[in-house]
């Protein structure tokens, strides 16, 4: 029967019913992802240099151009706030940020990981001669980080500070605490006449900070877990994962595809992290080497998660705790050995 046969109202209602099929089956035309300053990066700045997600999402058949925007963040929380509103497609930070905004949207965006980035050591690093240990900060001292309370580094200063004061004292520490950028927290540290002399953070500034004449490392996070722990993770809400499937496996394609790309040629990825990131304060052989560091692993792997986010919802930070690291992961990732 031809179509002009039909009634108006058939008509009408099978061009809505085609239209709302349509609108479901179109995926994003635009994907917004979050970086961050320093190594802790370097895979997104690897696919972004290699363009290896274009390349992915040609491959998947969209069925339309899919752009790819870049955009840089100073914090976790920063990146929480654009997720929320919809701004952010992929946010990459660290394992309290990604665990605040599991348990935060369970009931509505349902923000998960895609998988883990990297593991790196996260040192804090003071000027001061008389801080040996974290039982010698006191009330003359002041330490930065990423994100007072809610950066993966304030999570593990108050880890730290339990198991040196005992548990109720977790936040002994933290009156002590100021937020700046990693950047902004390694100026202040090195400049002899700021009142911020101790500085919590990670790869390369944290090892950059200790090339310079008595800069010492109270705290390594390595210690303070128990063994290597996740720096950086990936994650997306449930509803972006569901409307835009080939994106989504477009996305893990290119970003295991820039894990191996690290993990195969440190020197070329040093070379294209210089490039990408205009980094001026490390040359391509010092990045090299801090690469070759056996503690810095490149790796979707989550390690140490589970002892982060039982921390956290101990102390009222979260409230639902995950029985499994798997929990806060969507599926493509559970045969990992995470933990």
């Amino acid at each position: 029967m031809r179509l002009r046969h039909l009634p108006l109202r058939l008509i009408v209602a099978a061009l809505l019913v085609f239209a709302t099929v349509h609108a479901r089956a179109a995926e994003v035309d635009e994907v917004t992802l979050a970086k961050q300053f320093g190594i802790g990066s370097l895979t997104f700045i690897v696919m972004e240099q290699q363009k290896l997600y274009e390349k992915a999402l040609a491959a998947a058949n969209v069925g339309h151009p899919v752009k790819v925007r870049w955009v840089k963040f100073t914090g976790g929380a920063a990146m929480n706030d654009a997720i929320l509103s919809g701004d952010l497609s992929f946010a990459l930070a660290g394992v309290g940020p990604l665990a605040t905004m599991w348990a935060k949207t369970r009931d509505n965006l349902k923000v998960m990981g895609v998988c883990a980035a990297n593991s790196m050591p996260m040192l804090l690093n003071t000027r001061d001669p008389n801080v040996k240990t974290i039982a010698d900060f006191s009330s003359r001292n002041k330490i930065a980080l990423p994100g007072v309370k809610v950066s993966i580094q304030a999570i593990l200063l108050e880890m730290a500070a339990a198991q040196a004061f005992g548990d109720d004292q977790y936040a002994k520490l933290d009156p002590l605490t100021t937020t700046l950028s990693h950047a902004d927290g390694m100026a202040e540290l090195l400049s002899p006449n700021s009142p911020i002399d101790s500085h919590f953070t990670s790869p390369p500034y944290s090892y950059q900070e200790l090339e310079h004449p008595g800069i010492h490392t109270v705290l390594n996070s390595y210690k303070i877990l128990g063994g290597p722990g996740t720096l950086n993770t990936v994650y997306a809400t449930t509803r972006f994962r569901a409307e835009n499937p080939k994106v989504y496996a477009a996305f893990l394609t290119a970003f295991r595809e820039a894990t191996d790309f690290i993990n195969h040629d440190k020197r070329a990825a040093a070379r294209l992290y210089l490039q990408g990131s205009n980094d001026k304060s490390l040359t391509e052989d010092e990045l090299v080497k801090m690469l070759e560091n056996p503690d810095i692993r490149y790796t979707m792997v989550p390690e140490g998660t589970m002892k982060v986010v039982s921390f956290m919802h101990k102390h009222g930070r979260i409230k639902v705790e995950p029985k499994a690291w798997s929990d806060m992961f969507f599926p493509e990732v559970h045969d990992l050995p995470g933990n």
